[in-house]
């Protein structure tokens, strides 16, 4: 299973989005400090999480995610 994710920052107002087979390990590389981009942002938290059985279907809802479309879906679902 592949999944589309997004974490927040829980000191600072920053959302995170990205996509992995381990929520819960990807999560712990990202508190670890091990994505570079967003290390100055930890600790996080996830926040919103969907499945898929396609590598590419997550990576599409990923780039949605991105996307204006994406962040208010988002905004529906999760208290930005």
């Amino acid at each position: 299973m592949f999944y589309t994710y997004v974490i927040k920052s829980i000191d600072h107002d920053y959302y995170y989005k990205g996509h992995c087979q381990d929520v819960a390990k990807r999560l712990e590389e990202h508190n670890k400090g091990l994505t570079k981009s967003i290390k100055p942002f930890i600790p996080f938290k996830l926040v919103y999480v969907e499945e898929f059985s396609e590598l590419s279907d997550a990576i599409k809802r990923e780039k949605y995610f991105k996307s204006a479309a994406g962040r208010r879906f988002l905004k529906t679902k999760i208290f930005f």
